[in-house]
């Protein structure tokens, strides 16, 4: 056999890591922490292992705990120690994000990313101001642009209160420029906005519903998040972000998105984030627990597809246990 091309003179231990294409790093990596004003202790979260809900008082310990994988960047999500129809906790100087936020600047030096949305924050567990029947008429939904008005109002607080960058998740028309003018009006030029610019309405969300006890007590959001049939949308709803001031733009969901992650890399040069979602945490440690797969080898080729998928930085709940991985020299 005369064989001239062979692929696999490049696979070896020596050479194999200089002709990688794809890479994984704990700067990739932003780990999301879960706040909890209605608690003294740290709750697990059931449905997430390895996650927990965090008092006010020890979150910065928690953020700590972070830092020392190796994973710079976190993103925080509350859950407020009273809920209304509005969502006014969300804005408030005193709410769980808030106080959170102060704890962590001072005594931390990570870069803190805040996730903006009313779902934890209303008693329906919708993402915004609710319109006149939509409790009762199927066909109506979240008011759109009365929810901007509180969109405004919460990221300007978020920044007063030291986030780094906020990121808005509730798919509204017209939130993150809304959000751009009023940070720069309120002198909050330097914070950036992380859009969750091509959100689906996904059956991946199920146990961050339950670790944020934002699941909608009627109804569901397909009004006013993606159609996960659609692929081309995704395209309209990030450069529409870019438009109106986005500094990066997210996927979400990871796994089964990553042909939109590819396609909204090809389409913008802004930095491109996808988030390896709390459905997809928990069936790789489901299969894990039944031993039908390696939970630490399946999480790392996971988010080396989304890296090779064209994704920038990842939001995962695997970050802490694939950063010390990464720090301890295994590589795919």
């Amino acid at each position: 056999m005369d064989i001239t091309k062979r692929p696999r003179r490049l696979r070896s231990d020596g050479v194999r890591p200089l002709v990688s294409e794809s890479s994984l790093s704990p700067a990739d990596l932003i780990a999301p922490v879960f706040v909890d004003a209605t608690t003294e202790e740290r709750v697990p979260i059931e449905s997430m292992p390895g996650h927990e809900r965090v008092p006010v008082e020890g979150i910065a310990d928690r953020v700590e705990e972070v830092r020392e994988t190796g994973v710079e960047a976190v993103m925080l999500f509350g859950i407020p120690e009273e809920k209304d129809e509005r969502g006014t906790r969300a804005w408030a100087d005193e709410g769980v994000i808030q106080r959170a936020l102060r704890r962590i600047t001072d005594e931390t030096d990570a870069y803190v990313i805040t996730d903006l949305c009313f779902c934890e924050y209303t008693d329906h567990g919708h993402c915004g101001i609710l319109e006149e029947e939509a409790k009762e008429d199927p066909r109506q939904t979240v008011d759109n642009d009365a929810t901007l008005e509180l969109i405004e109002r919460t990221a300007i607080s978020q920044a007063e209160a030291g986030a780094d960058m906020i990121a808005p998740s509730g798919m509204m028309d017209g939130m993150v420029g809304v959000m751009r003018d009023a940070l720069d009006r309120e002198n909050l030029t330097e914070v950036p906005i992380m859009s969750y610019a091509v959100k689906y309405e996904s059956a991946f969300y199920g146990p961050f519903r339950d670790a944020a006890d934002g699941a909608p007590a009627f109804g569901d959001r397909r009004h006013y998040q993606m159609d996960p049939g659609n692929r081309r949308e995704a395209i309209r709803e990030a450069k529409l972000d870019v438009e109106q001031g986005a500094d990066v733009l997210m996927v979400k969901p990871a796994l089964p998105y990553l042909d939109v992650v590819r396609d909204v890399r090809e389409n913008t040069d802004l930095p491109v984030a996808t988030y390896n979602v709390s459905g997809e945490y928990a069936m790789l440690h489901a299969a894990a627990d039944r031993g039908w797969l390696d939970i630490e080898e399946t999480a790392r080729e996971s988010l080396l597809s989304m890296k090779r998928a064209g994704a920038d930085l990842i939001l995962t709940y695997f970050a802490e246990s694939v950063a010390k991985q990464l720090s301890a020299g295994r590589r795919m």
